[in-house]
């Protein structure tokens, strides 16, 4: 080796070693303070949604898919209050809207947009009793032009509720609306030709759509939704040129107030979750990981995440992240998927001291 070349190979490994130094001093650890039973050995969690009850917030209710089976309802412990035997639910999102909640789902066996509306009032008092199942057969449903997989839920123009539902193996993306007691496709999309979409988030307030692309490239991107309902403005915020490892999967909104915030999204290739800007530029803050303790075991492949960020109950005072866990590794029998729940508190805090 030249001494030109040698010197070179020096200044590449210690400016890598700096970048990885950099990134591991950015990155902070959390643990669970619940978790909820394991999936049955015929099932895979995959994607949680928070109900806040605005009655009684501790009373909320997370729901978790089993894409192979239904849908799990818990408490704010992590205890089973109920489950649907709704089919093959991928995703799952929600929008609340005065006295009702709409709660939606993709079904991938027959490819649908299903929909179940419940009035809060209803929610509560079921929640008190410590027993709610969303019903087995959806209130409306519509049928997906694609093999229906991610799913994600707004409001526009304060009570308009719009659905996003993305392609397996595949670029497409379908804009739903729901008015007048009817779910209509309203317009399709492509993803920049990617090989596969499925985790979604949009952010009402500032009208922007966040899409992961898994599998080939491994890209999260932003999209602001027009007045006419269009995908525009085209931002791609990270790839694994960047600082995602493996597939970027679940997305989620920590909102500070009612345009600012982060962006969270599980990186599945090395268990962690970044932390982005919630507007353009959408700059990288840093990222977690999340370790388990004496109790809980910690967090590994996620899929799909959640967050509410308000004052539930003494275990949640600051609000809740809500993970998939891809691998329960503290359990004896076979080890399935289960959900975590995280308070916001630790997270908060180092966002403040960022």
């Amino acid at each position: 080796m030249s001494r030109k070349l040698f010197l070179n190979t020096i200044l590449l490994c210690t400016f890598i070693f700096f970048v990885n130094d950099l990134n591991a001093s950015k990155q902070f650890v959390i643990s669970p303070a619940f978790e909820t039973p394991q999936v049955d050995d015929s099932g895979d969690a995959d994607d949680p949604a928070i109900w806040l009850n605005k009655f009684d917030p501790s009373l909320s209710i997370v729901f978790g898919t089993d894409k192979y089976n239904g849908i799990y309802s818990y408490n704010l412990k992590g205890e089973i209050i109920g489950f649907s035997k709704a089919g093959s639910i991928n995703n799952i999102d929600l929008r609340t809207v005065g006295k009702y909640t709409y709660i939606f789902g993709t079904e991938a066996s027959e490819n649908n947009l299903y929909l179940w509306i419940y009035k809060n009032s209803f929610l509560n008092r079921k929640s008190k009793k410590g027993q709610f199942s969303i019903e087995d057969k959806p209130h409306f449903s519509g049928k997906v032009n694609f093999f229906a997989y991610g799913l994600c839920t707004g409001l526009i123009n304060n009570d308009e509720i719009i659905t996003f539902v993305t392609q397996a193996e595949g670029p497409g993306i379908e804009l739903w609306k729901f008015n007048n007691s009817n779910l209509e496709l309203i317009n399709t999309f492509n993803n920049s030709d990617a090989s596969e979409s499925e985790g979604c988030v949009f952010d009402d307030e500032n009208r922007n759509f966040f899409i992961s692309e898994e599998n080939e490239r491994g890209i999260i991107r932003s999209y602001s939704l027009s007045e006419d309902l269009l995908l525009e403005n085209k931002i791609k915020i990270d790839d694994r040129d960047g600082m995602i490892v493996g597939d970027p999967e679940g997305l989620a909104i920590l909102k500070t107030s009612s345009e600012d915030g982060y962006l969270i999204a599980s990186s599945q290739g090395n268990s962690t979750f970044n932390i982005y800007e919630r507007r353009a530029p959408y700059k990288f803050i840093g990222s977690f990981k999340i370790e388990g303790n004496t109790n809980i075991d910690g967090v590994s492949d996620t899929d799909g995440l959640e967050i509410i960020n308000t004052d539930l109950n003494k275990d949640f005072p600051d609000g809740i992240l809500v993970v998939q866990d891809g691998d329960n590794t503290f359990k004896d029998t076979i080890q399935k998927e289960n959900f975590k729940f995280l308070s916001l508190k630790d997270l908060k805090q180092y966002l403040i001291s960022e």
